[in-house]
């Protein structure tokens, strides 16, 4: 049960956030250049500065400190952003990453030689190829079944498309990288 005291020193310590909240609106907006992202970013800044109030020494600059948490919430946001970018950019190049759910390219059975193929492969690589690709699962779905990185599903994945082409005896245009795609990578 919480004492007297700490119920006192969260309310003294939420009067002062509220002093704050000014200084952060203007901050945030000259960070985000965007008054809806600013008042985001301020929603997300008290947010985080209530969760982590523990961490907050008093006698201190409660100003400074909210400021930093601010900044520090902006930088992680703007990471986020570079992540997301990046991933649309690679799914922009994968055809099959914005086939719709209730499209079904996959016969019930594969054909003989497809399966010999496809059970040529790392069970790594076998594993991914057929969560997303024969079950359709999503990257992220995969992944979480996989337990890996989304990312990591990413490259297992075209890695996996790469080496069945070769087993089945299909052209692969050479990679951007000069690694070679015949020898097995049970890595990643």
């Amino acid at each position: 049960m919480p004492s007297r005291e700490s119920n006192t020193r969260d309310a003294t310590f939420r009067e002062e956030l509220e002093h704050c909240l000014p200084t952060l609106r203007v901050r945030a907006l000259k960070l985000c250049l965007n008054e809806t992202e600013a008042q985001d970013l301020v929603q997300d800044t008290i947010v985080r500065a209530l969760c982590f109030q523990s961490t907050f020494r008093e006698g201190t600059n409660l100003k400074a400190w909210t400021q930093q948490v601010l900044f520090s919430v902006f930088v992680t946001r703007c990471r986020k952003a570079r992540r997301e970018r990046r991933a649309l950019e690679t799914f922009g190049a994968d055809p099959n990453a914005w086939l719709t759910a209730n499209t079904t390219l996959v016969p019930r059975r594969l054909p003989p030689r497809m399966a010999r193929a496809l059970a040529s492969l790392p069970p790594n690589f076998r594993a991914v190829l057929g969560l997303v690709d024969l079950h359709e699962m999503s990257y992220r779905e995969a992944a979480v079944v996989l337990e890996v990185p989304v990312g990591t599903v990413m490259s297992r994945l075209f890695r996996a498309r790469r080496q069945l082409a070769l087993a089945l005896g299909e052209s692969v245009a050479s990679p951007s990288t000069p690694r070679s795609v015949e020898a097995p990578a049970e890595a990643a």
